[in-house]
């Protein structure tokens, strides 16, 4: 219904077709254009809704506006895409700059703070290696569990926010002070302990 639909969507440089929405599982995002009637849309939700007897969640949705921060700051004060058009109606959230939404584990926003999207992430490290620490590890336990916990908290994460200079230190002084049973002295260099098996 949305891709056969009257909304503009978004259109990328270089892009053959126009961007309406992406799916995954549950999770939709729709891309509405400035000349986009908002209502267009909640009839064409509301249509689906009924239709697949589904429930659409509307205190989930989020407005993240696109475009120059006066386009930005008078779609956060006007709730309009568009003088021509109706107000995004007051239910729905408008983020504003600052402010980051997370679709898909990745948090998107304008303006916002690139390392204050890892504090979770980071909080997960450090607890994960907490409870493993209880358990008493050799330098290969430990380099084993530093491998599937940093890796398996951080690895997503990073492909889709980036990981920016200072998280990335952090990260390895968390991991430096775990390999070495927090004594902070190293017996290894740090060149050696990160080559690979073979040349270590």
């Amino acid at each position: 219904l949305l891709r056969k639909s009257e909304l503009k969507g978004m259109q990328g440089p270089g892009l053959a077709h126009r961007t309406v929405v992406t799916l995954f599982a549950d999770d939709t995002t729709v891309y509405l254009n400035s000349d986009d009637d908002f209502q267009t849309l909640q009839s064409i939700l509301d249509k689906w809704c009924i239709a697949s007897g589904a429930k659409f969640n509307t205190t989930k949705t989020e407005v993240i506006p696109i475009g120059s921060k006066l386009y930005r700051e008078n779609l956060q004060t006007t709730r309009l895409l568009s003088p021509n058009h109706p107000p995004i109606p007051e239910s729905i959230n408008i983020a504003s700059d600052g402010v980051a939404t997370r679709i898909l584990g990745a948090w998107i926003g304008n303006e916002t703070n690139e390392e204050g999207v890892w504090s979770t992430a980071l909080e997960k490290i450090a607890a994960s290696l907490e409870r493993w620490e209880s358990t008493n590890p050799t330098v290969e336990g430990r380099k084993i569990i530093l491998q599937f916990t940093v890796a398996g908290i951080s690895q997503y994460l990073t492909v889709v926010q980036g990981m920016p200079s200072e998280i990335e230190n952090r990260i390895l002084k968390i991991s430096h002070s775990f390999i070495w049973d927090n004594a902070g002295k190293s017996t290894i260099n740090k060149e050696t302990l990160h080559a690979p098996v073979e040349n270590g």
